[in-house]
């Protein structure tokens, strides 16, 4: 059993080994996540929490590396989740954002966390909200959270940071078609990377034409920028910054980051419940109770409604 007081005693001092330590609480649903949780609570709601996704080759892990220089120069510190597939054979990150990211590792202000999906669709881990929390509470001024990179799914990433940043590239075939629906619903910010290759304002261009096919805004309603940058070499990375910041001023003039934290502690909340719903059920009826109704179903004796009835029903009683 871990010493939760002093972990988080010595995350808030900026220890590494203390985040490490609580954020591997929370992937491996430990015991005392609850403990955790109750003692993070005061210490949250101070970092500026910044989605990045878009498709596999954009240069997501290398914006992120870039944006976090960026936002080192300006004196932050500064977490990075980078979410990884899962291998199928250790459940563990593939990847390792910490390795690309080797530049930031001897820096005390960072802390780079690659995270697996462990199967979780949507381009986040399913710990994701929790280790932010840990981030949060560790001091991070700024949690980059960059995602798996899987195209339309990671769209799940708007609804755990207060600003989304889409990436995209020229050359990646018919990039923005392919990118539309989901993706170009929920940016922020738009990122043309690796815009020294030819087509990069084209890239733009298209972008800016099916933003603007969108749903009308209104007067004083934010119009995502689009900013073409070249990552690997930090060109266009403060004006990035720039559009976050403006952003993060625009939400903070009209409510609209409290609305999103709120609506974000809302999901979490009902993830948790509906979480341990399912643990309830399997524990108090098991796969015998679960099993008999299914049978009846196929009997033509029960129909599924009534079924989930009778196991709603026996929840309430125990």
């Amino acid at each position: 059993m871990q010493d939760v007081p002093t972990l988080v005693a010595q995350a808030r001092e900026g220890r590494p080994r203390a985040v490490a330590r609580l954020i591997s609480l929370v992937e491996g649903a430990s015991p005392q996540l609850r403990e955790v949780m109750a003692a993070l609570a005061p210490l949250t709601g101070g970092a500026y929490v910044v989605g990045l996704t878009g498709s596999p080759g954009v240069g997501k892990s290398t914006s992120t590396s870039a944006l976090v220089t960026a936002y080192r120069k300006q004196g932050k510190r500064v977490g990075v989740l980078a979410v990884d597939p899962s291998s199928p054979f250790s459940g563990g990150a593939l990847l390792g954002d910490r390795v690309r990211m080797s530049e930031h590792a001897s820096d005390p202000g960072v802390y780079i966390r690659s995270m697996a999906t462990r199967g979780h669709l949507g381009g986040l881990a399913w710990a994701a909200p929790q280790a932010i929390r840990v981030l949060d509470a560790a001091g991070c001024d700024v949690i980059l959270v960059e995602t798996v990179g899987v195209g339309q799914s990671e769209v799940e990433i708007a609804s755990q940071a207060d600003t989304s940043v889409v990436l995209l590239a020229p050359g990646m075939g018919d990039g923005i078609q392919a990118a539309k629906a989901g993706i170009l619903e929920i940016g922020d910010v738009y990122v043309v990377n690796k815009a020294d290759r030819d087509g990069a304002d084209a890239t733009a261009r298209e972008l800016n034409h099916m933003l603007g096919l969108g749903e009308s805004r209104g007067p004083g309603d934010w119009r995502p920028p689009i900013v073409k940058t070249v990552a690997v070499r930090g060109e266009g990375l403060d004006e990035v910054v720039e559009a976050l910041e403006k952003h993060r001023a625009w939400m903070e003039e009209r409510g609209v980051l409290e609305e999103r934290r709120l609506s974000r502690a809302s999901r979490e909340v009902e993830t948790i419940a509906v979480t341990a719903l399912r643990e309830r059920i399997g524990d108090l009826h098991g796969d015998r109770h679960l099993g008999a109704l299914a049978e009846r179903i196929v009997a033509g004796e029960l129909d599924p409604y009534r079924a989930a009835d009778e196991l709603v029903a026996g929840l309430t009683e125990g």
